[in-house]
């Protein structure tokens, strides 16, 4: 019973609730429009607005030199371990407990660089698995440079004079 009154008052509430626009408020708002705003193509009764945005060429530039450094921060620079993006991953691990067998994870990425024809070394099955900085497989890129990937899962592109004292680092830890 009171259900039914109250769906009774609400429907009652809705028509008064409505009030008419009055006349002539269209052509108010029309006429608070600036007459530099050109009218739409089409022929509606619309306004056309754009808005014009101009740099300077020094804004511009300093726009796309910060855009780049935050790139290479993100995702790692040249001569850097892998950046902020590398880091969250190694990060993720050790927190998360993921990629616990890195090796074996290791392995079947070299198997797979293997049989795309890439030219990989594998170290994997010498290295100390707890030495995260020991080197597990190389990848010779096409310019000379070397991609290593350590046992944690980092990987670095190095020169052939920075693998060689690498993989000698590495060999001395397991000599130990």
């Amino acid at each position: 019973m009171k259900e039914e009154r109250i769906e009774e008052l609400l429907g009652e509430l809705a028509p008064r609730m409505i009030e008419p626009v009055r006349p002539g408020l269209g052509q108010e708002i029309k006429q608070r429009i600036p007459h530099r705003l050109t009218r739409h193509k089409i022929g509606w009764d619309t306004v056309n607005i754009i808005i014009d945005l101009r740099l300077n060429r020094s804004v511009a530039a300093a726009v796309i030199i910060v855009a780049v450094l935050v790139f290479l921060n993100v995702f790692g620079g040249r001569d850097t371990s892998g950046g902020l993006y590398q880091d969250s991953k190694l990060l993720l691990r050790y927190l998360g407990g993921v990629g616990q067998n890195d090796v074996s994870t290791g392995r079947k990425k070299y198997e797979y660089l293997q049989a795309r024809g890439e030219n990989v070394t594998w170290y994997g099955d010498w290295v100390n698995p707890a030495d995260s900085n020991a080197v597990m497989m190389q990848q010779k890129l096409p310019e000379g440079r070397y991609v290593v990937t350590y046992v944690d899962g980092r990987e670095m592109e190095v020169d052939s004079e920075r693998l060689i004292e690498l993989l000698s680092r590495t060999m001395r830890k397991k000599g130990k």
